[in-house]
């Protein structure tokens, strides 16, 4: 997260103790808490267990000067905002408290995101933007909001002369700090910081944040239906089929084989690929006719690495190839379903790591992908095909990014984690296939 990013949420040291009408509408805005407000709500938001009188009971609150949230006339904050949820709604009507004339709210997007938890998943930037200030405009109405990208980790914070407050996290107060050596280095006066402290979530999973937070939020999506089935006539209602897609690395096979133990006829793309180049296969003849007979082994099978020499890297040759062998896959897979349907199976998974490349959704009512962040899909690689790290990332870009994969998906699911997380993953991935395809033989 940014220096210019404020975390998520309340409970504040440094502040005073807030009143007790401030905090009211602090928590009423967030929606958070609907009143009555308990005597203690004051403490409880931005206070410390010390407050009030010594045995604990509610002490009388002071409503003086010296006891008022201090404000400033601009105020900054800034963070992912993904999927605005009820941490966030609380920091940000705190920071709405402490501005009197204008928030600037910065909003990570570019390079920033690209180590996040799951950043295929974090909303676009115009759709995160948009939800910020619709929020904002209804806490506090009076401010000027100013919403930005933030394309580097400081923003307008070290530039902007007329902030005089920057709201950090507890994580974030050493970028905060950075902040305001740079603005030294601009001759810019340093502004103050105020620390919002982490609220803890105590529904996390295992593989989950301690502290309510976005990246958790997305994990909580993985298995679920992102965008409604694809509606295609042409298409039988059974078998219902699953089109499997995702990167080198992305771990689609273990997932594959997960759907397979719950039921699901399987059908692997890259085996049917195999069989299509054996001699007397449906591509053999056209495939050593196209790029000649230096590609065939002195036994007569086709030497693929001598094939992958001559395509890769070269878009028009590797064309050539797939005009040849695709068409004959998807005709196999088509025999597959057939069969799967012969066998009475309500699901069949298609396997395929060129799903989308070769137009193969066509065939298939939903599409799921396998996502992984990139550093981990190149360890994988290097220690499964004994690559250097160079020729594991080169395989990587040649291939279809994991946003791309996503934004054509239906579900995704991820197996970052312990094999118990991913199996959790795809049992909840099925279950909920299972409620929309309702119960056997219904229409």
């Amino acid at each position: 997260m940014p220096p210019f990013a404020s975390g998520l949420l309340v409970l504040t040291a440094p502040l005073p103790v807030l009143p007790r009408r401030a905090a009211a509408a602090l928590a009423a805005a967030a929606g958070v808490v609907a009143g009555p407000f308990p005597p203690r709500l004051p403490a409880l938001l931005l206070g410390g267990p010390g407050d009030g009188s010594p045995d604990g009971d509610p002490a009388e609150e002071p409503e003086g000067p010296e006891t008022a949230l201090p404000d400033f006339s601009d105020v900054a904050v800034g963070g992912t905002f993904d999927r605005l949820h009820g941490a966030h709604r609380l920091l940000l009507s705190a920071c709405c408290l402490l501005a009197r004339h204008r928030l600037l709210a910065g909003v990570a997007d570019g390079d920033l995101l690209r180590h996040k938890v799951l950043a295929e998943l974090i909303e676009p930037y115009e759709v995160r933007a948009a939800k910020l200030r619709e929020f904002l405009e209804d806490v506090k109405p009076s401010l000027r909001y100013d919403i930005v990208p933030l394309a580097d980790p400081y923003g307008p914070s070290v530039t902007d002369p007329d902030l005089q407050c920057l709201v950090v996290s507890e994580e974030t107060r050493r970028g905060g700090e950075a902040v305001n050596k740079k603005r030294l280095e601009n001759g810019l006066p340093e502004l103050a910081l105020y620390e919002i402290l982490l609220m803890k979530d105590p529904d996390h999973g295992q593989n989950e944040e301690e502290k309510i937070s976005s990246s958790s939020l997305r994990q909580r999506l993985l298995g679920t239906l992102l965008r409604p089935p694809r509606q295609d006539p042409s298409l039988p209602s059974r078998p219902y089929v699953i089109g499997l897609t995702g990167g080198t690395g992305s771990g689609k096979t273990s997932i594959a084989r997960l759907l397979g133990h719950l039921g699901a006829f399987l059908i692997d793309a890259d085996k049917l690929g195999h069989a299509v180049y054996v001699p007397g296969g449906p591509a053999y003849e056209r495939v050593v006719a196209t790029f000649g007979a230096e590609i065939v082994n002195e036994d007569g099978t086709i030497n693929r690495k001598a094939l992958g020499g001559k395509v890769f890297g070269n878009q028009e040759q590797l064309k050539s190839l797939t005009d040849i062998v695709w068409p004959e896959i998807a005709r196999m897979v088509k025999e597959q379903i057939r069969e799967a349907d012969a066998q009475g199976k309500a699901v069949c998974v298609l396997d395929a790591a060129v799903l989308l490349e070769a137009g193969w959704q066509d065939m298939v009512h939903e599409v799921w992908t396998a996502v992984i962040p990139e550093e981990e899909a190149v360890k994988r690689i290097m220690a499964r095909d004994g690559l250097s790290e160079e020729a594991a990332r080169s395989r990587l870009r040649s291939q279809m990014s994991n946003s791309q994969r996503v934004e054509q998906s239906q579900v995704v699911l991820c197996t970052l984690w312990e094999p118990d997380i991913t199996r959790a993953q795809v049992e909840k991935a099925w279950d909920l296939l299972q409620q929309r395809l309702g119960p056997p033989g219904s229409p």
